[in-house]
């Protein structure tokens, strides 16, 4: 007998792709369910998730749940109109954000909880894309079982910001900032189905969070491989290194290739083309830059379509993630899967992704410049590994890292949350009709 197609709710407190991994992550998954025959409502803040039109059986649609969207990037930060303010939760919004906390999570778990309770009967399941608010407990209430995706604990990125920050005034800054995990933390003992994206994360979330290990489950995402796959079409460029990267955010070690690129030129030609916006003017990029005299040798680039992405990889030599931890790593899969070579550090689940050393990458310790350096130059010096080394990437993608087979474990995971008799509900008929 097969299965009925589900109706999802799929949360996402800040979905835009570009602005970090939690967009890719809804715009591949609601679309990959939707292939499955799923649909799947986006309800999302801004900025809001870009979503794929999808043609088949299921359906993705987004549902605007607005914010006062106080962090636009043309006015951050900025004073809403009186006019603007529709109640409690937006007054909650702005006085959070002017004393230094970051509120949303908080604010749209609430105003979350409101439409779904507008909404009984209208979804078979809630997934929450780590916003683990307040406002999502309790939803069994409403008729809802609810299934969270934590892709790591963001207590991480607070260390690490933390232990990089100059002064106790910044410091301070940073905790008030993070206030907010201490309400993840809370939410996530109290979750009985969460998905995460790696094992090192799984025993992250139970160990910074307190969730029961056997709660937590592990969905690997991964690459559109139907999109980044390698291509004759367009050429290698000489030297040209690539790499994802959020310029002025300690975790993804940014500086420490700044520094291998200067230490790469001393014996070759190099350059490197960063994807993500152009370095603050003061800041510790910027600063790395200038010392080691490498402004015409490092590229910023933002705004890229999906095939201009793609071809950026396409055309590197070689590919690198530096970051000091990740609780997955989507640039590496797609750089793997556009078969290009990969130096990579064993931050965090980077080598979960990645592969064991020599054989589909080649792996250094984060925060190492030096092994960097010598990894890359390796890597420009001898096109065979580079061939092998790509090859082998694409092939363990393949095997293991494909937004198909996450959506099909997600719905695995579904069911699950369903079965649990959290929110179960009698059908009419032998089918049922989806209500937009």
């Amino acid at each position: 007998m097969t299965a009925q197609p589900l109706r999802i709710a799929l949360l996402s407190y800040r979905g835009d792709p570009f602005c970090g991994g939690q967009g890719v992550y809804v715009r591949h998954l609601s679309r990959e369910l939707a292939r499955l025959g799923h649909h799947v409502d986006v309800i999302g803040a801004q900025p809001y998730p870009v979503l794929d039109e999808v043609e088949g059986p299921g359906s993705v649609r987004l549902v605007e749940l607005p914010s006062l969207d106080l962090y636009r990037a043309d006015d951050p930060f900025r004073t809403p109109a009186r006019e603007e303010y529709r109640g409690p939760v937006d007054v909650l919004e702005y006085v959070t954000m002017r004393t230094g906390g970051f509120p949303e999570p908080l604010t749209f778990s609430l105003r979350a909880r409101q439409y779904l309770a507008r909404h009984r009967g209208r979804y078979d399941v809630v997934h929450d894309n780590q916003t683990l608010g307040y406002g999502l407990l309790g939803l069994a209430r409403h008729g809802f079982p609810l299934v969270t995706t934590i892709h790591h604990p963001i207590t991480v990125d607070r260390q690490v910001e933390l232990d990089a920050a100059a002064g106790r005034l910044k410091r301070l800054s940073l905790r008030r900032w993070y206030a907010f995990t201490r309400m993840q933390r809370r939410v996530a003992t109290r979750l009985e189905h969460i998905i995460t994206v790696s094992g090192t994360s799984k025993r992250e979330i139970a160990e910074h969070l307190g969730a029961a290990p056997h709660s937590v489950s592990v969905v690997p995402i991964g690459a559109d491989t139907r999109l980044w796959s390698p291509s004759d079409a367009v050429a290698r460029v000489p030297g040209r290194i690539v790499t994802t990267s959020s310029a002025d955010v300690p975790l993804k070690g940014l500086v420490h290739l700044v520094e291998a690129l200067a230490k790469v030129r001393t014996e070759r030609d190099a350059h490197l083309v960063v994807v993500g916006k152009p370095q603050k003017e003061d800041g510790p990029i910027a600063r790395a830059v200038r010392a080691f005299g490498l402004e015409r040798h490092i590229e910023f680039r933002h705004g890229l379509t999906d095939w201009d992405l793609v071809d950026l990889y396409r055309s590197a030599e070689v590919a690198c993630v530096p970051s000091l931890y990740e609780g997955f790593s989507l640039p590496a899969a797609e750089a793997m899967a556009t078969g290009t070579p990969l130096v990579a550090t064993t931050g965090g689940a980077i080598p979960e992704v990645a592969g064991p050393d020599g054989e589909s990458c080649l792996a250094v310790p984060p925060g190492d410049a030096d092994a960097l350096a010598t990894a890359l130059g390796r890597l420009l010096d001898d096109p065979e590994l580079r061939a092998a080394l790509g090859a082998a990437g694409r092939e363990r993608v393949l095997a293991r890292f494909t937004w198909e087979r996450a959506a099909e474990l997600t719905v695995e995971g579904y069911r699950a949350a369903i079965a649990t008799g959290a929110g179960r509900r009698a059908r009419s008929g032998p089918g049922w009709r989806y209500v937009a």
